[in-house]
């Protein structure tokens, strides 16, 4: 989608619903695609501005176009959710000190631990509810990871303050918002440096791609991270499928329809799920479309919980269509923090009422 002329309404100025649905296609020609082209491509013609497939593409390009667009800055897209988290850990200094969570995606704690064991970083862990802590270690760091909501004990921080503060200090500031998405929350507007997606999960919405990005904010400092990034992902390879891209992009088109639904499924089990006698206790931050909850009988009964369901699909991952629930302490690295018996619901697009039928039946024959 080309820019409008002067005084006319640009892409930016567009909803964010019309804008998944009419960023990243091609320009309006007679007898021109309407979808966004396909390129496979390892190498171009000489003299143009790309001159080899790991530098660019137009798949990547128009899918970077739609989802700097909704988080208002500049995209990149990489092959993984883990590469985007490689590629903004990239950002810190060797021995520079990094404030985290002390829960969140269990990639990113054993990044973090890998780092502190080499001497690459010394790693301050913090309980992001405590705005107070958080600000306080931020004295003297170098970069400040946030999630919000975090994964899976979906805590919510105060962006604007941290972010506040990390800036005033010097302290680049990242948040992860696989979670949330640009739908229901934009960290750049919030003050954030840089933000980090999993595609694969909400944006591309169908569990059948693995691609992350990054994106920084359209200003002079964004511009100088946006590069730092980009060289990152082209010297360390982390680039991701033309494929993987074009099926992204394509998910996006209805990640709003997507989003509502499930956010309003979730927002209703979550409800019901505090009423269940075995559950002993509901984390819901009041937005999204994870709920996360606490069951009797400890980590066995959270396991019987999980092999119980019929609609609910048993494995890891979210935000695809299909509702996925998981007992996260499974994974070797989960934060101790995580409760065992903790499950992680993915709440997706089914009937509201097939899905509480059936997690319902799977508490009630656990508890029994």
């Amino acid at each position: 989608m080309t820019d409008a002329p002067a005084g006319e309404t640009g892409p930016d100025d567009l909803a964010p619903a019309t804008r998944l649905v009419a960023l990243g296609r091609e320009p309006a020609v007679p007898g021109g695609q309407v979808g966004a082209p396909l390129v496979l491509t390892s190498t171009y013609h000489a003299d143009g501005p790309v001159t080899y497939g790991r530098s660019g593409n137009p798949t990547w390009a128009a899918l970077e176009e739609a989802l700097g667009s909704l988080e208002g800055g500049d995209a990149l897209v990489l092959a993984s959710g883990m590469a985007a988290v490689a590629a903004a850990f990239s950002l810190l200094p060797h021995g520079g000190t990094v404030v985290v969570p002390d829960a969140a995606y269990n990639g990113v704690m054993a990044t973090v631990a890998e780092l502190e064991s080499t001497g690459a970083a010394t790693v301050r862990r913090v309980d992001l509810t405590d705005t107070a802590a958080v600000v306080a270690a931020l004295d003297g760091a170098d970069l400040l990871w946030l999630e919000s909501p975090t994964n899976p004990l979906l805590e919510v921080a105060d962006l604007p303050a941290l972010a506040a503060a990390a800036r005033r200090r010097g302290v680049l500031s990242v948040v992860d918002n696989t979670f949330a998405t640009p739908l229901l929350q934009r960290p750049l507007a919030e003050g954030a440096d840089v933000v980090v997606h999993s595609v694969t999960k909400y944006l591309a919405g169908h569990s059948d791609v693995l691609l992350g990005a990054v994106v920084t904010a359209r200003t002079e400092h964004g511009r100088t991270l946006h590069e730092r990034l980009h060289r990152h992902r082209r010297l360390h390879g982390g680039v991701p499928g033309p494929m993987e891209a074009w099926l992204a992009l394509r998910g996006m088109r209805t990640l709003h329809l997507r989003v509502e639904r499930a956010a309003t499924n979730a927002a209703d089990l979550a409800g019901r799920l505090a009423a269940h006698p075995a559950v002993t206790r509901v984390r819901y931050p009041g937005f999204g479309a994870v709920v996360s909850i606490e069951v009797a009988g400890g980590a066995a009964g959270a396991e019987r919980v999980a092999h119980a369901t019929r609609v609910w699909v048993h494995a890891t991952s979210l935000g695809g269509v299909e509702s996925l629930l998981e007992r996260r302490r499974r994974q070797p690295d989960e934060p101790e923090k995580v409760p065992d018996e903790l499950l992680r619901l993915s709440v997706g697009v089914e009937d509201v009422e097939d899905l509480w039928r059936d997690l319902a039946a799977a508490l009630d024959r656990a508890a029994g």
